[in-house]
Parts: structure tokens; sequence; C-alpha cells
């Protein structure tokens, strides 16, 4: 992989004479921003759970197929991946957009809001597309129509991947970009790099955000499971409160975090998002069960916080007299921008979203397993705007009240087509 690094590097030297290239697609943009829209909206209203997107994926792949491109279907389960070739040979360049949606009910007056459900963990839940992979989804599918009648114009190969289970597979399940990878979605032909991007409810339409190096975290998920004593709830004394045990153990994490972590160095979070037990008002229940995430921006940071969770939960729980068992399971590594990639392709952004438009910021500690992509070949991934412009009052990923502005999904269309015309244009 180092050497194919240095290569690469080596044909982007050649980049300075393509920046200033004006591609003329804007007839093109014009033309495919309603079917966007539309095509998101469709795909907004019918969101379905990770690796059970059957009905995205055969529109998907209907319409790459209508434009005449290679299709697979059924990777990672679900994904698909379209394949389209210039007309002069070169390298191999992918995008990528994820398709799954959150269990989450929707609540807002959009006239194509989700009124889906669905069974997750057991449980009934919504189903919502409260993150926006709709809009990356038909981003890209705008993208794949733009490029498949520009092909005089590409210089290698575009590769299309559509990605499953961004939001992690079911438990016991496989799924995601690690998964794409394993089995060889950047193979045959080679990717050479990498460009995907990220709505965001929070960044005005028009504006592109990015970092280069770690821009988003590494991601674990845990599962703390804690054995007591059942007893009455009238006598706690006669057994032992594993919900009692549960508290204390999740005051001591965030005593890891505030105490321990070096967070000048940089963020680092623990969060416990479920607890589950009990039965009864008047039972003390024999166990309880928390499910949570960890997220770190450094590889040193996340070692530690694994070894004293593993170290200090058991502890905990001893000494109010029950048991705790953890598992730590990897969910994505950190997202990491190639330096050298990102100083190349910034021009292009510039370029597509006026330089007073592309903007720098911190890390964040949401986690994306592009991270993944970005392990095997150089990545470039960046946040695109969806806030209505003078909204002081952005609604919140992953919330029931998530809506996102259209009008700023076409210049995600523009920025992934020329920064892939861009970069093949290099040779």
């Amino acid at each position: 992989m180092k050497t194919k690094h240095i290569a690469f590097w080596g044909v982007l030297l050649l980049m300075g004479t393509v920046q200033g290239q004006q591609w003329s697609l804007d007839a093109d943009y014009k033309a495919v921003e309603p079917k966007v829209i539309e095509w998101r909206r469709d795909i907004h209203q019918h969101p379905e759970l990770s690796n059970r997107e059957f009905k995205t994926a055969e529109k998907i792949a209907a319409h790459l197929k209508s434009l005449g491109l290679e299709v697979q279907t059924g990777v990672a389960h679900t994904g698909v991946v379209g394949i389209l070739k210039g007309k002069k040979s070169g390298k191999v360049v992918a995008l990528r957009a994820d398709i799954d949606a959150l269990p989450v009910y929707e609540r807002n007056d959009l006239p194509f809001r989700s009124e889906v459900t669905s069974e997750f963990l057991g449980e009934e839940v919504g189903v919502m597309h409260a993150c926006g992979h709709d809009t990356h989804t038909a981003i890209l599918m705008g993208v794949a129509e733009v490029l498949s009648k520009n092909t005089d114009k590409i210089r290698g190969t575009v590769k299309f991947i559509f990605q499953p289970a961004e939001e992690g597979p079911p438990p016991g399940e496989e799924g995601g970009a690690l998964l794409m990878v394993k089995e060889g979605v950047l193979k045959s032909p080679d990717v050479d790099a990498i460009f995907g991007l990220h709505i965001n409810s929070q960044t005005p339409a028009g504006v592109i955000r990015y970092k280069s190096g770690g821009t988003m975290a590494a991601a674990q998920s845990f599962t703390i499971k804690v054995k007591g004593k059942q007893s009455h709830g009238s006598q706690p004394w006669s057994g032992v409160d594993p919900i009692l045990i549960s508290a204390k153990i999740i005051d001591g994490l965030q005593t890891i975090i505030s105490r321990e972590a070096q967070l000048t160095n940089e963020a680092a979070v623990i969060t416990v998002g479920k607890i589950k037990s009990g039965v009864r008002f008047n039972i003390i229940p024999e166990e309880a069960e928390m499910l949570g995430t960890i997220r770190t921006l450094d590889y040193g940071m996340k070692d530690h916080i694994n070894r004293r969770m593993m170290e200090m939960i058991p502890d905990i729980a001893r000494a109010y007299g029950g048991e705790a068992i953890v598992e730590i399971k990897d969910a994505t590594d950190i997202t990491y921008n190639d330096p050298d990639l990102v100083s190349t392709m910034l021009p292009t952004l510039n370029r597509v979203a006026g330089t007073p438009n592309v903007q720098t910021q911190k890390a964040v500690t949401g986690a994306e397993d592009f991270s993944y992509f970005q392990k095997e070949v150089p990545g470039f991934f960046f946040f695109l705007g969806g806030m209505t412009p003078g909204n002081q009052e952005p609604f919140p990923h992953h919330t029931p009240d998530f809506r996102i502005d259209e009008s700023g999904l076409i210049l995600g269309v523009k920025a992934l087509t020329e920064l892939s015309l861009d970069y093949l244009k290099a040779g």
C-alpha cells in the first residue's frame, strides 16, 4: 500500500494545470437537480434499516443500469456498485454514499415524512432517514447521471459505491464498509482514491466544511451486563441491586473522561445510550444491561479508555456485592483525510462552491465507517451544508425532528462530479 501511495502522489504533482478547468456542466446540473430532490424524497419516505435496504438497492441498481453502467448487486448483503468507464484510460476513483436509515420515529410535517415501522433489537420502532443518508444516495445517483453523459471528459474509471449498514449491522451480522472492503469492493478495478461526503444540518446550505488529517472519531460499542440478587423492593438489604450498581458504573465511566483522558490533546466521549432492567416497580431485579458508545480521536487515548473500563467496571460491581462483564467492540476507525489529497483537491472545492464557502473545521466525535476505505486508499471526506441559511436552530442528526434544506444537494453533486474529473484528469 505504501508503494501505491508514493506513486499516487507523484501523479498529483500534475494537478496544478487541472484545477482551473471549467467543465461546463451547468446544463447537466440544472437538469438533474429536480431528479435528485425527487429521488431523495422517495427514499426518505421509504427508509430501510441496516442490512435490510432491499428496495433502496433495487432503486439504485435500476437507475445505474439505465445509465449503461456495469452494476453489481448484493455486495455486503444489500450494497450496489456501479462502474463507469471513460473514453480514455486512466486511474480509478471511487465515490461512496451510505444508504441505510435509523430506528427513529419521524416527527415533523414534511409531506414525504416516513411512516415506516420495523423491528430492531426485538422492539417495534419507527424507521427514518434521521442522518441524511437519503440525500447522500440521491446525490450520488445524480453524479452517476451527470458523468454518464460526459464519458468523453472521464480519463479513467469512476466506481460508485452505495454502501449499506453505515449505522452498524444488526448484532450477529457483518456489514457496512468493513464487509465491503473484505469482499473486495476496492479491487477489480483497483481504486486509487476515494471521495465521500456527509450532509450536515448545522452547516448552511451552499457551504462545504472539511478538516485535513483526523476528522471524525473512532467509534466503539460496549455492552455491560450486571448481575445482582433479586429481592422485594421493600427489603433492599436482602438482595443486591444491579440498577444501583449500574448507576455507580456510569458515574465511574465519566471519571475516566473527566479525570484521566487528556482532553486538551483530543476529545473523547463515553455515552451509555440504553439501560434495560426490571419488570415491576416493587421488585429489585437480578440483572441489568447497559449499551453504549466510546468515541476517540487518538489511538493511545482509545487504548487507555478501553483498559480502564475493563479494570474499573468489574471492580465497581464487586464493591457493591455484584458482578459485571463488559464487552467492547470496534465500530469504526478514525476517519482520516489524507493531507496531500486534501491539499491537492481543495482548489476544486473552491472553484465549485466559491472560496468563502469552503471552510475548515475542528474534528468531531461523530464517526464514519468510511474510515475503513481510507485505511486502504487515500480518501477525502467532507461535510455538505444542509441548514437553511440564516436558521439559528438547526435540526440535529439522529433525532425525530431532523430535516435538511434540499437547496444544498446540487452542490454535493457538483463537488463529487468535479473532484472525480479533476482527479482523473491528472492521469
